[in-house]
């Protein structure tokens, strides 16, 4: 499948990134590669492998959810640039 450049300054735009003739024309060419790869490898047959998700084996060790340093809203919020209410405010990021 080929990625055209139109549609990589579509995600480039959704992503609000600006990218140059040069760039769109070799991120063109290396999502196709990608997109290739995983067309390839879909068509792999999988049947009767098992699901993982680690290549190696293994146990994940466990602990216990438990609190260890409690409350400590205003030791962190007194950290911060600017707060309010208890709360860190931010500059707004959505338009």
């Amino acid at each position: 499948m080929s990625v055209t450049k139109e549609t990589v300054q579509h995600v480039a735009n959704l992503a609000r990134l600006q990218f140059n003739e040069e760039e769109t024309e070799r991120f063109s060419g290396q999502i196709s590669r990608i997109v290739d790869l995983m067309d390839a490898l879909s068509k792999l047959p999988t049947e009767g492998v098992k699901p993982m998700s680690h290549a190696v084996d293994m146990a994940i060790p466990q602990r216990d959810d438990v609190v260890t340093n409690g409350n400590q809203r205003d030791t962190m919020l007194a950290n911060a640039p600017d707060a309010e209410k208890g709360h860190f405010r931010v500059p707004k990021v959505i338009e």
